[in-house]
């Protein structure tokens, strides 16, 4: 994880493509941002990680942030895998890892690797969690204690 933004530190400012439009971080100042690095759009794991945030969009929606979805795959299957599973979280892609690398959430052969980021109104990091074991992801719920954590 050398050069990866830290908790505390100002967040790496970037603009990615997504299924939504561009997306350009330093933009949502002002508001609280998850970011959510995931391995694959077609992994089982990953399925079950958006299609539950899709079930969830009402608790999602409270939890007054916005929230992206971010690995190195291509748009056009990020949008074959929003429109498969009806997801809607706004997938971004980061082909070359650049974003992924910043935050700590690439690793050589797997890619992206399943993480949780925190932005807070400021631009600064405020909340950092790369899983190590790619099987578990963070819930709604797990998010709403993070960002209740964070006040």
């Amino acid at each position: 994880m050398n050069g990866a933004a830290e908790v505390g530190q100002p967040a790496p400012d970037f603009t990615l493509e997504g299924t939504d439009g561009p997306f350009t971080l330093s933009e949502h100042r002002g508001e609280r941002v998850v970011l959510l690095f995931y391995t694959m759009d077609r992994g089982s794991v990953c399925a079950r990680q958006f299609r539950s945030y899709a079930a969830n969009q009402d608790a999602l929606d409270e939890l007054g942030a916005t929230v992206v979805g971010i690995n190195g795959q291509g748009l056009e299957s990020h949008r074959r895998f929003v429109r498969r599973d009806d997801l809607t979280v706004p997938l971004l892609s980061d082909p070359d890892l650049t974003v992924a690398a910043a935050y700590g959430a690439a690793v050589p052969v797997v890619g992206t690797r399943r993480s949780v980021m925190v932005v807070d109104e400021d631009g600064l990091l405020r909340h950092r969690h790369v899983h190590t074991v790619g099987f578990g992801f963070a819930t709604v719920a797990d998010l709403r204690r993070v960002l209740a954590d964070l006040d």
